[in-house]
């Protein structure tokens, strides 16, 4: 295990308590106002950035996960599930008070839907925590944004790390201030294909990543059923998705996500990123939440399942 000031990630984010309902039995307009509906299948696990924590972890990886618990049942559960999982808990602040984060996840073999709820609690700053850990990787489960975040990444930056962000589902554009500014900042972006949609209000997805390729060093982009897009550096490639009788998808992007870091951190180029990042997140659905994320010889068994990583001219736009 490599000391303060000499990790691999810093991996800063909120935990989740995913209570996820599944084979619930028919449309997804089932579920309504007014009725009832027994789901056949039910799981509490750890998830939000736990996630991506753990499947570095799995992967070998020396992870920081930056994150705070409290005195509540749901921080108990995810602490619980972190240190049965070995993750280092450097990285941990405790309160004496709850810090609630929990999510109901209704879940189905596409898709899900997700109600949430969070207690406040005043994040580290990212730049501290890239000073005291000298991480080669910071990983961001959300787009972060507002007044100062673009010089706090500069920041991060400065000190060596490459910044890679997620989107999740956050109500903002292109347009919205500050929005630009904080991709600049950004090495790897990788929102889901909704996600870029909006945020650009571009008409495909190929569109969309162009776009955002603008901003962030690489746009990558999660089309679930239709693989993933990576855009960037002068290079376009698409990965069709892997075959895979789907549980839950719930933490499919989050273990994307690892799986794509993990291509990085090993001196993969472009294209494998992208392959192994479906390959983790291929594996990741075939379980509820994160129990499916792969160590590294699953990894390699699913790598196989992928099919390669397409290269296109970067005037090449597909209709998705």
């Amino acid at each position: 295990m490599a000391g303060s000031g000499a990790r691999e990630v810093v991996v800063a984010g909120a935990y989740f308590a995913d209570l996820i309902f599944r084979d619930l039995g028919g449309p997804v307009d089932r579920v309504r106002l007014g009725g009832e509906t027994f789901a056949g299948g039910f799981e509490a696990v750890p998830g939000g950035a736990f996630t991506p924590a753990l499947a570095l972890h799995r992967l070998g990886h020396d992870v920081v996960w930056a994150t705070d618990f409290g005195d509540d049942p749901f921080s108990r559960m995810v602490l619980a599930g972190a240190r049965a999982a070995g993750l280092d808990e450097t990285g941990f602040r405790h309160h004496e008070r709850a810090v609630r984060s929990v999510t109901v996840v209704l879940s189905y073999p596409t898709d899900r839907a997700m109600v949430s709820f969070q207690d406040p609690v005043a994040a580290r700053p990212l730049d501290e925590l890239a000073r005291t850990y000298r991480p080669r990787v910071l990983l961001l489960p959300e787009l972060r944004y507002g007044p100062g975040v673009a010089d706090t990444l500069r920041a991060v930056r400065d000190t060596g790390a490459l910044v890679f962000m997620d989107c999740q589902d956050v109500p903002v554009t292109l347009a919205t201030p500050t929005v630009r500014a904080v991709l600049e900042q950004v090495d790897v972006f990788a929102p889901n294909a909704a996600e870029a949609l909006r945020l650009t209000g571009a008409a495909t997805v190929d569109d969309a990543a162009a776009l955002l390729a603008r901003s962030a060093g690489t746009a990558v982009v999660k089309c679930g059923a239709d693989g993933a897009v990576a855009r960037g550096r002068g290079k376009h490639y698409t990965v069709a998705a892997a075959p895979v009788r789907v549980v839950d998808t719930t933490g499919a992007g989050d273990c994307f996500n690892a799986g794509f870091v993990h291509g990085l951190l090993t001196g993969r180029d472009l294209a494998a990123c992208l392959e192994t990042a479906v390959a983790c997140g291929a594996s990741a659905t075939t379980a509820p939440g994160s129990t499916a994320a792969p160590d590294t010889a699953a990894l390699a068994a699913w790598r196989t399942r992928v099919p390669p990583a397409r290269a296109w001219p970067l005037t090449h736009t597909a209709r998705r």
